[in-house]
């Protein structure tokens, strides 16, 4: 727009400023909403734009002070620095092989030290401490740092990713491989920020519920700026806006780089984020300029530095950090000779050092306190940095992320810019340091640490212990459901209907749904429970008429997500991790649909098994032939193939309502009682039926939790005998197939109930791994070997999965062993349909077992030819797997 009356312009200005001077901001800001507000009622179209400046959002006026030792602080941060980057660089001469990165700490070195010294608090007795979420591939500077403190040695930075001799250090934040060190793996991509909005909001929970203390703990999450790409970082963002998560400060490091080039060369992800924040409720701040640009600042009257500031794309910027001082004179200043002008008295060495802000310990602090202190929002800290800062040849490069191995001029070049004591014949050996025990240095780091109230990053690795309810508890279950049919959905329902009541245990469930609450039969815990809510429930429900009306409360139980299965799995991880992070263990019932779990956010369970959370997942309307009328998008055959590939996850498919109430019994006894570092997966169904009793079998319960029990002992005397195995959905027409061949073919049938496939895979693997490792002592046998060595005939194994599901014990299985499983897209059908489809119901279970029986030559083929007339199977039927 062009200023057709300067004069006129200059008095409005001068009249907001002598506002802003004399009444203070909020009347200025009061003043602009009502003229905003008269000029859209008149019809006046607005200048829109959601973006400031580009410049730093605290002016110099406004700054406080850094209060510690600016120089100590130099020197401390200067060892780090050279710590990290010798270790990433001593472990690739030793083995080219074993990666590493420099450039990503490089470049956020100042904004994680200013944490550690001024903000970053340590656990106490009164509360847990920050929970910080450190960018993964700025691990070594954070080993780096704990090194100085001493609570890390020499030897350990010296085996930096070499961790199978149990004395080195993971490459990235990983609490499964240093659990007393790691709180949170980040280092998948966008994992990190999403975990990091909910473990805030689950912070808020626990303090509207009671069980910590309100105000006293912040979480913090260190973004890059490439990693803002993954739909994860900001997919979620409007939720911490929404809840007004003050207690959540994103810290993004943009150094405009990722691994091959620019995140944004043609244009500025500085300005992009904070239109995407500030849209979202998001309270930025901006870090882009160093003080050694303040005196330039002070010279820009008329706002052209500014404007070639706005000009300049992010390509061109790194470009600047690429070349030298004199290449910025010519390039970024010489666009105006005003501007030439501006910097006549400067050195080209002096626009060399024009730092950024992310760079700037004062502007760096001025930030975080404004975040910390900010009431009402969630904050993001946008710092402009350099990709490789202090590396000769590598900064600002597109090849900064990946340089590891740097020559001897290049390390006595960075240990001169950061004064580091390390002598030139000591160069090529790139020694560690860390100053005398006594020195001012480790008294002035721990000093800083102990104000804080102890060491970042901490994990504490045991909680309280919590009693399991007894197994009678559930009595109601166990004794099955009479003659009334339900589906194992349901009886889930009620056996946490039952553990909420539970005077230890219940008031720590946390049952978390996303958006299908009335679908799972759990609308009945709205008004129980109640659905958490930071703000309560400021509207009438449509249904409060009703028994089961919609109700919010701000100490409610239920964390009710919406569409959002990542969301959901996240609320569940911070839930899960509670006991260490909060030292309250809780106990999230995570209920979804069970094609919509593993499928849909299996790197975010793949986090949940890394960060030793404990908790169920529950798989609803599990099983490929179960949905019947959802069809391909929906329908489950293989989520427990997937869970199977988590070493500490527990996965059942149970099919009675008395299996299912004594493996949560035993997962809770597991998880909060013995704080084992596992977690469960559990399928159920929608289809009624009724549901028996538990069978009076000794040793039934703990067989059901290896994962196999005898359900049907044939006791007739008959010739041919077969061992029938199914899970789930599919036992109940194992069944009815056992009950076919004895009528129909005189055929004696055992029937075995298999809750867990995977668990019998896991006995037989560490069985086998046992045998191997002791070929001088008597063998052991795996379970599911002992339960069918002396049982007769061949084995069919039946399931609602995949047959990898089942075919993974063939080994173990002491005989002839055939499998059925639902291999194939589903698709929309009736349920007899589907099972008939996919070669799965009772009478493709006939066959197959006299199928087996014939290959052993105890029938005759024509007994198995006659069968699938009989059954009206079509022989040249397409394989379901290529439908």
């Amino acid at each position: 727009m062009q200023d057709l009356d300067p004069i006129e312009t200059k008095e409005w200005v001068d009249s907001l400023e002598s506002v802003v001077e004399n009444e203070g901001e909020e009347r200025a800001q009061y003043l602009m909403t009502r003229m905003g507000e008269w000029a859209t009622r008149n019809g006046v179209k607005l200048p829109y734009s959601i973006n400031t400046p580009y410049r730093n959002t605290i002016p110099l006026t406004e700054e406080p002070p850094l209060p510690g030792d600016m120089f100590m602080e130099r020197r401390i941060r200067s060892l780090v620095r050279w710590n990290a980057m010798a270790m990433v660089v001593r472990a690739n001469r030793k083995d080219p092989d074993l990666g590493g990165h420099i450039g990503s700490f490089a470049s956020s070195a100042t904004l994680y030290d200013v944490g550690f010294n001024y903000f970053f608090k340590g656990p106490t007795e009164e509360h847990g401490g920050d929970l910080v979420f450190f960018q993964g591939h700025t691990a070594p500077g954070i080993y780096a740092r704990a090194f100085i403190e001493g609570r890390l040695t020499e030897e350990q930075l010296d085996n930096y990713r070499q961790e199978v001799g149990g004395k080195g250090l993971s490459s990235y934040p990983h609490p499964w491989l240093m659990p007393d060190f790691w709180q949170f793996p980040t280092v998948s991509m966008g994992l990190g920020p999403i975990q990091a909005i909910y473990q805030a909001r689950f912070m808020k929970y626990l303090e509207h519920r009671g069980f910590i203390t309100p105000g006293k703990q912040k979480v913090w999450c260190f973004i890059g700026d490439g990693e803002t790409d993954e739909p994860e970082t900001l997919g979620a963002i409007s939720l911490a806006g929404r809840e007004k998560l003050d207690n959540l400060i994103f810290v993004i490091n943009c150094n405009l780089q990722r691994l091959d080039g620019p995140v944004r060369g043609n244009g500025k992800i500085i300005q992009e984020l904070e239109g995407v924040f500030r849209g979202a409720g998001w309270n930025v701040n901006k870090v882009i300029w160093g003080r050694l640009w303040d005196p330039l600042f002070a010279k820009d009257k008329d706002g052209l530095l500014q404007r070639r500031m706005e000009e300049v794309v992010d390509g061109d910027y790194q470009n600047y950090k690429a070349k030298d001082g004199a290449f910025v004179r010519k390039h970024f200043f010489g666009a105006y000779p005003e501007l030439l002008d501006m910097v006549k008295d400067m050195s080209d060495d002096d626009i060399w050092a024009l730092n950024r802000g992310g760079h700037d310990p004062f502007k760096v602090y001025a930030a975080y306190h404004q975040a910390v202190n900010h009431v009402g929002q969630p904050t993001v800290i946008l710092a402009k940095t350099i990709k490789g800062y202090g590396i000769l040849g590598t900064a600002g490069q597109n090849t900064a992320h990946n340089d590891k191995k740097l020559t001897d001029a290049v390390i006595k070049n960075f240990r001169d810019k950061f004064d580091v004591p390390v002598s030139d014949k000591d160069i090529g050996n790139i020694p560690f340091f860390r100053p005398d025990e006594d020195s001012p240095e480790i008294k002035y780091i721990r000093a800083r640490r102990e104000a804080l109230g102890g060491y970042v990053p901490s994990r504490r690795t045991k909680s309280i212990s919590i009693p399991t309810p007894s197994l009678d508890t559930l009595k109601a279950i166990l004794d099955g459901s009479g003659d009334r049919e339900i589906s194992t959905t349901m009886s889930f329902v009620r056996i946490l209907a039952h553990l909420v009541k539970d005077k230890d245990l219940g008031s720590r469930i946390v049952p978390i749904v996303p958006d299908e609450a009335r679908t799972f039969g759990m609308e009945g815990m709205f008004r129980q429970l109640g659905i958490y809510s930071s703000v309560g429930q400021l509207y009438e429900p449509v249904d409060k008429d009703q028994v089961m009306f919609y109700r919010e409360d701000k100490k409610g139980q239920i964390l009710e997500e919406g569409i959002n299965e990542a969301g959901a799995m996240s609320s569940w991880i911070a839930a899960g991790t509670s006991y260490s992070t909060h030292n309250q263990p809780m106990l999230p019932f995570y209920v979804f649909y069970s094609m919509f779990g593993f499928q849909r956010i299996g790197d975010l369970a793949w986090a949940a098994g890394d960060s030793r959370a404990h908790g169920f997942l529950i798989g609803g309307t599990s099983g490929r032939t179960t949905l019947n009328g959802e069809g391909l998008q929906h329908e489950d055959g293989h989520s427990h193939i997937l869970a199977g590939t988590i070493p500490n996850c527990r996965s059942y498919d149970p099919t009675y309502a008395y299996e299912l109430a004594v493996i949560i019994r035993q997962g809770i006894k597991e998880m909060v009682e013995e704080g084992k570092s596992i977690f469960y997966y559990l399928t159920v169904l929608n289809e009624n039926y009724i549901q028996p009793a538990l069978p009076k079998t000794k040793g039934v319960e703990e067989a059901i939790v290896k994962g196999m029990y005898l359900l049907e002992a044939d006791k007739s005397k008959s010739k041919q005998r077969v061992q029938l195995l199914g899970a789930g959905s599919i036992l109940r027409e194992v069944r009815a197939a056992a009950e076919i061949l004895r009528k129909e073919f005189k055929v004696a049938a055992d029937v075995w109930s298999v809750p867990s496939f995977n668990e019998l895979r896991r006995d037989g693997l560490e069985v086998e791994r046992w045998n191997r490792l002791h070929p001088t002592a008597k063998p052991k046998k795996a379970y599911i070997t002992e339960c069918l060595e002396k049982a007769q005939g061949p084995v069919i194994a039946s399931t609602d999965y995949m047959k990898l599901l089942a075919d993974q014990v063939r080994q173990w299985v002491p005989t002839d062993y055939k499998v059925l499983g639902t291999d194939g897209f589903g698709r929309s059908d009736s349920r007899a349909n589907l099972r008939n489809f996919f070669e799965v119901d009772r009478h493709w279970i006939v066959v197959a077992a006299l199928e087996a029986l014939a290959a052993r030559g105890e029938i005759k083929p024509k007994v198995v030819a006659d069968a699938i007339k009989q059954f009206g199977i079509d022989p040249e039927k397409t394989n379901p797997l290529d439908c």
